[in-house]
């Protein structure tokens, strides 16, 4: 009886505990990149501390990069939470990577009106139809049960292209597996980069259910039971508290920090704030601004991938330019360090996603700066060339004098404020102007300025 008493008192108290477990809210806005793996990462943390019993992620992004991608993917694998990828609001999307993270989540739901699809691997530069030899990519044949269900699939002809298309084919196929979900179209979207609305995703069961906002989505999956790492949980969503889990200070540093334009910007700083640094010692600032800006931008290419010829490419560049302002290359230096300049720019970030690669206007413009530093500093040093010399030994030669003290052919004389030892063919005599022939060592040999010849 007691047994029985305890179960009936523990029984209401644990229905209560379930049912007021709470349900953390995240968003995914944007291309998806390095912080916003790291904010999935630790919001799913964040749902185990607060014993969560679901997590929605609230999705509206164009693709991004396929490392940052299989990160999230992972995480969601592993979480011992559920995982409710919902593709909102009205008129969002999930392209690209976003529809590899739709298959994998536990639930996959989408408002109206919004889309995802087009799953299909870029290649780096954009010509991925394109083959080996410069052909267009032909259709394959139709066979079997798709014979006239399906439009032709465009066969990659090149290897590269082949290999992206085949491997992401089958990771997609594999997650629709795991998750019980249409992988026939799941490979059409990678190899056709078809779309579907919402309302065609339902019916052909790409996804689990449409819901017009996230209440709705929480009281359409209550009572629905989900497998989660091969044990089964039954939701109890209506009426949960919902808990916003919002990127802090450090998402929004990662993102700021490795956007291609920022970390682009901040390299071109530093390099250019440590190498005045090294020519004008004492200036302190430039240094300091510099040297923090290289390290930032080091750190935001570490979550960036970087092609690291690019990289080179930059960094030879501006030393190639640099390096014209003391080296008489007359331009071949000047000029080779702004095509290396921009090759390294245009390579610097090695992926096909166009809203995480440097954008063209950015590199034009810092390309023009450095250039037009370049043209002006060779300006200035051709101005200066073409200045009289005011100092060393060619300024001395054909300098005038005056002789101070009497001399039979060696006598002192000022020349250009200063007092020197001179000599001539014959006697000098104080306060006669001299002009300077010839400097051995020391001593200056003159000849009177009234006389042509040498004396």
């Amino acid at each position: 009886m007691r047994v029985l008493a305890a179960l009936l008192l523990w029984w209401p108290l644990a229905a209560a505990a379930a049912d007021s477990a709470p349900v953390v809210v995240l968003t995914q806005n944007g291309a998806i990149g390095p912080a916003n793996a790291d904010y999935l990462h630790r919001g799913l943390e964040k749902a185990v501390q607060l014993h969560a019993q679901l997590v929605v992620l609230q999705m509206d992004t164009p693709g991004g990069l396929d490392t940052s991608m299989r990160a999230m993917i992972k995480d969601i694998l592993s979480s011992p939470i559920p995982v409710a990828s919902f593709v909102a609001p009205n008129g969002a999307r999930a392209a690209s990577a976003g529809t590899y993270i739709l298959y994998a989540s536990h639930v996959a739901a989408m408002a109206p009106a919004t889309n995802l699809g087009a799953a299909t691997p870029i290649a780096i530069g954009g010509g991925g139809g394109v083959g080996d030899a410069g052909e267009p990519d032909k259709p394959a044949q139709k066979s079997g049960k798709d014979a006239g269900t399906q439009k032709d699939v465009p066969v990659p002809k090149s290897t590269l292209m082949r290999k992206q298309v085949n491997d992401a084919a089958a990771y997609i196929r594999g997650l629709a597996q795991t998750r019980g979900r249409n992988a026939d179209w799941a490979d059409r979207a990678v190899r056709e980069a078809v779309s579907l609305s919402a309302a065609e995703a339902l019916k052909l069961k790409v996804i689990d259910l449409v819901a017009e906002d996230v209440p709705d989505l929480l009281k359409r999956l209550d009572g629905r039971k989900i497998e989660v790492l091969g044990a089964a949980r039954v939701l109890a969503t209506a009426g949960a508290q919902t808990v916003e889990y919002r990127p802090d200070w450090r998402t929004r540093l990662l993102v700021v920090i490795a956007d291609p334009s920022i970390a682009y910007f901040l390299l071109l700083i530093g390099i250019y704030g440590v190498l005045f640094e090294f020519y004008n010692p004492g200036f302190v600032a430039p240094g300091v601004i510099g040297a923090i800006s290289l390290l930032v931008a080091l750190f935001a290419f570490h979550l960036l991938p970087v092609n690291y010829t690019g990289l080179a490419l930059i960094v030879l560049g501006i030393a190639l330019m640099v390096a014209e302002h003391f080296v008489p290359g007359f331009g071949v230096l000047g000029i080779g360090g702004i095509v290396a300049f921009v090759l390294g720019s245009v390579m610097l970030i090695d992926t096909e996603q166009g809203a995480l690669r440097v954008p063209w206007p950015l590199i034009a413009t810092m390309t023009a700066a450095s250039a037009g530093l370049t043209l002006l500093t060779f300006g200035l040093a051709l101005r200066a060339r073409r200045r009289p010399i005011v100092s060393g030994r060619e300024q001395m030669l054909g300098a005038s004098g005056e002789v101070l003290e009497d001399g039979d052919g060696d006598a002192y004389a000022r020349v250009h404020g200063e007092v020197w030892r001179v000599r001539a063919g014959g006697r000098l005599m104080r306060g006669q102007q001299v002009r300077v022939t010839g400097i051995d060592g020391l001593v200056l040999d003159v000849e009177p300025a009234d006389t042509g010849g040498r004396a």
